[in-house]
Parts: structure tokens; C-alpha cells; sequence
């Protein structure tokens, strides 16, 4: 594996909202290749799509998902729906902005789901992007939702994203859920999780392409939530004792009087 290629994988591999952090990691680390960083454009791209990047327009405050969806995401690319754009990929903010109308068979379908979803992702989510978009020459449907919490001073950072297919013609909804949390104070865990979905929709409409959204996606926090309960009360519980032996709390603005091996140890200890 060549140099570009294993520092390629830092790129791919950076939690949400610490790419710059893996980029000034990357410069310090290779300064013997001062002009490393300009080789890992694909590494770019391909972190921008894979983690649905979301990033500003000009005059606007609301972040929109970078549309690069390819083949493997929506089925056909989505590029050239609601807006067209180029993604400055290091640095991550839009250019060459167009506008677009959307029009063509799906249509009216499109408006009525991102009415609805705007909705539901209000009420749900405390900041997030989302979109609907006609894909597959207007045949389908793709719906995605972006939700990015940083929160470096506490040390962590969180990214929701889900993707969904809707084929009006035969009902069928189908996707995945992605949930990537970094918490890295004195220690480093990281949550990845990949839920596919499947569903049929007998309402071809945009308020029943948004409930069945709903509905997945509230049973899918309620798996992890029970899941978070498991871990806290099982494997994360017997990685460390909460007590020390004497079963008791150590005060640790006493600790220089302890007497080792006397007071910790509850007074056993063997001279």
C-alpha cells in the first residue's frame, strides 16, 4: 500500500466533524511530503459522499447535503435536481452554485415530501438538512436526512444520516439508517451503526412517505436507546470497577493522608 493510499484511509476513516483536525494531523505528520495533502483530492470526494456532507450556499444560513449520491447511494446520481454545485473538497464549502426547478413526472411527489419532511425533521431533530429528490430519468424518489452534533469542548461529535428510495410504483421503500458518534475524552470510542430498511407504503403522497420515515426511524432510537442501557449495565459496567475494594469512595481531597496499604486497603494489610 503506497503512502497516499494509507493516508487516503485517515481521510475516509475521519469522525464527524474532525476532518480538519485528521488534515492538520496529516500535515504535521508528513512533513517530509509538503504537498501530500494536494494528492488526496479522491480521499475528499469520497469522504463528502459517503458522509453526506452538508455545507452553506452563499447568502444562505441553511446547510444543504452535498449531492454526489452515485449508483451505490440512490441508485443513479441526484447531482442536478434542486441545485448544482462543485464542493471545495479540503475545505469543504460550495461553489459554482446554480439553481434548478424541479419539475418532471415526480414532480409534485418532491414538493409534497419535503413539506412533510420538513415537518417531521423539525420536530425531531435540533438542527439537520434534508431533500427529496426525483432520481432514475424521474421514475423514484431519493430522500435524505443530515444530522451533524459537534460538541468538541465536551468531547464528542455525532452525525444522523439516512437515505431512502421510494418507487411509486410498486410502494417499495428502501434505505439505510447511519449513526457515527466519536467520544475521545482520555480514551477514544466510536459508534458506527448500519441499519437497512425496507417498507412498503401504500400512500404514494409525501405526508405517507414522511410517516413511514417517522415511524422507522422512532423505532430505530428506541433500538439504540435500549441497546446504550445494555452496554451501560453490561460490557461497559464490567470494563472497570466502580468501587475500590473497601467498597467505599475514595475522598480524594484526603488522599495525601491515607496510609496505604492501612486506611485503602480498610485496615488488613499485612506489616
Amino acid at each position: 500500500m503506497s503512502h497516499v493510499e494509507t493516508v487516503s484511509a485517515f481521510v475516509e476513516g475521519a469522525p464527524p466533524g474532525e476532518l480538519a483536525d485528521v488534515i492538520a494531523d496529516i500535515k504535521a505528520l508528513a512533513v517530509s511530503s509538503p504537498d501530500i495533502v494536494s494528492e488526496l483530492t479522491p480521499a475528499f470526494e469520497k469522504y463528502n459522499e459517503e458522509q453526506l456532507v452538508t455545507v452553506k450556499l452563499p447568502g444562505s444560513s441553511q446547510p444543504l447535503i452535498e449531492l454526489c449520491l452515485r449508483s451505490r447511494n440512490a441508485g443513479t446520481s441526484v447531482r442536478k435536481v434542486l441545485r448544482e454545485l462543485r464542493i471545495l473538497t479540503e475545505h469543504q464549502k460550495a461553489s459554482a452554485v446554480q439553481s434548478h426547478v424541479v419539475e418532471g413526472a415526480q414532480a409534485d411527489l418532491v414538493k409534497s415530501t419535503l413539506k412533510s419532511l420538513g415537518t417531521y425533521v423539525k420536530e425531531h431533530f435540533p438542527n439537520a438538512s434534508f431533500g427529496a429528490y426525483p432520481i432514475e430519468s424521474d421514475s423514484k424518489v431519493a430522500i435524505i436526512i443530515v444530522a451533524n452534533k459537534y460538541s468538541p469542548n465536551n468531547f464528542w461529535n455525532g452525525r444522523w444520516r439516512s437515505l431512502y428510495v421510494f418507487d411509486p410504483a410498486s410502494g417499495s421503500l428502501e434505505g439505510f439508517i447511519k449513526v457515527d458518534v466519536h467520544y475521545y475524552e482520555d480514551g477514544n470510542v466510536r459508534l458506527l451503526t448500519n441499519k437497512p430498511v425496507t417498507a412498503s407504503i401504500s400512500s404514494a403522497t409525501g405526508a405517507g412517505i414522511a410517516k413511514e420515515i417517522s415511524a422507522t426511524e422512532k423505532k430505530y432510537q428506541e433500538e439504540l436507546n435500549r441497546s446504550f442501557v445494555s452496554l451501560s449495565e453490561g460490557a461497559f459496567k464490567g470494563l472497570r470497577r466502580q468501587l475500590p475494594v473497601t467498597r467505599q469512595k475514595i475522598e480524594w481531597d484526603k488522599v495525601t493522608s491515607y496510609r496505604l496499604g492501612h486506611d485503602i486497603g480498610g485496615g488488613s494489610s499485612k506489616r
